[in-house]
């Protein structure tokens, strides 16, 4: 494989990343005609169209789609094995990529990296967030943040804290429509539900003792979001009820503006997971974020969630399962 052919491909990846030709052209130092060239080369060495043309935007092939994983997959082994040289110098530096859920990422997570930003100044960060479930590899994502422990058996899922999903409300809601006593009155309330494009959050599953719950919210009164972050704002307007983790709510009840609902019966109580590829080399600047998020998890969990990191009752025990 040629220099040319690399430097085509990075073409082509950041291309489909930016969703502009002459965007990527600019990140990579080339004027439009020259960028407009090289793909047009790429495209006829490869004998396939990679990009549908329009006046208004670049839209992948199906034959783009796969190449692109492809591409991406190169690259990174690229990438990784020149990091691997550098590895003995042991140098934080260079752009760490990273997804985390929204209201997480904006309310926590954001502040630590700047925080490790200040240690690390030579390491810059490329956040994702998104309530989807990330692929990694498609979205050359370094390190995920997540609220479960994946079921891909291509990953390695570090647990770095434990976490529970509540129910919450408002007072001003709760003024209005009452609090649930037991999961069946949850049938009489309204609720702001997540609504993502790989699920749709809107089942309960409770569990107290021997007792176990299902609810499910119908979607025809809820008010839907794909976006964490404003189901919990709709939560603090008085909208409805939100089934929140308790990393996104800490704050909010401890200064009262949402109260837990249900408190005795437990949902899923899933711990929170650094997620990183298997087979990939973990570059410096990534292994040192990972014991910089292990170690302010530990002390965000003594000091923002405190008793509230169990359920009444079960404090120093979690419940590790899906329900």
């Amino acid at each position: 494989m040629t220099m040319d052919r690399l430097g085509d491909m990075r073409l082509f990846v950041e291309t489909a990343a930016l969703g502009s030709l002459s965007a990527a052209g600019r990140k990579l130092g080339l004027s439009p005609a020259a960028a407009s060239a090289r793909l047009l080369k790429l495209e006829k060495s490869l004998t396939a169209r990679l990009f549908e043309r329009t006046t208004r935007q670049l839209r992948l092939t199906d034959e783009g789609r796969l190449y692109l994983q492809h591409c991406r997959i190169a690259l990174q082994a690229i990438d990784d094995g020149e990091a691997a040289l550098h590895a003995g110098q042991n140098l934080v530096r260079g752009k760490v990529r990273i997804s985390a859920t929204s209201d997480f990422g904006r309310n926590l997570l954001c502040h630590w990296l700047d925080e490790f930003s200040r240690l690390h100044p030579d390491v810059s960060f490329s956040l994702t967030l998104s309530d989807s479930v990330s692929n990694l590899l498609l979205d050359d994502i370094d390190l995920a943040i997540r609220f479960n422990r994946p079921s891909e058996g291509n990953l390695i899922a570090r647990r770095l804290a434990p976490n529970r999903r509540v129910l919450c409300a408002s007072p001003q809601y709760l003024a209005r429509h009452g609090e649930p006593k037991t999961p069946a009155d949850l049938a009489t309330h309204t609720f702001t539900v997540l609504v993502t494009s790989t699920a749709t959050f809107n089942e309960f599953q409770f569990v107290r003792g021997g007792e176990r719950f299902t609810h499910t919210v119908p979607l025809d009164d809820a008010w839907e979001t794909n976006d964490g972050a404003l189901s919990r704002a709709w939560a603090l307007a008085g909208q409805g009820i939100a089934h929140k983790s308790i990393w996104d709510i800490a704050a909010d009840v401890r200064s009262g503006a949402l109260k837990i609902l249900l408190a005795d019966w437990c949902s899923n109580e899933a711990a929170v997971h650094a997620v990183y590829h298997c087979n990939r080399y973990m570059a410096p600047r990534v292994r040192v974020l990972l014991d910089f998020l292990i170690e302010r998890f530990a002390r965000a969990t003594a000091e923002l969630l405190g008793d509230l990191a169990y359920p009444p009752g079960q404090a120093g025990h979690e419940l590790e399962r899906t329900l």
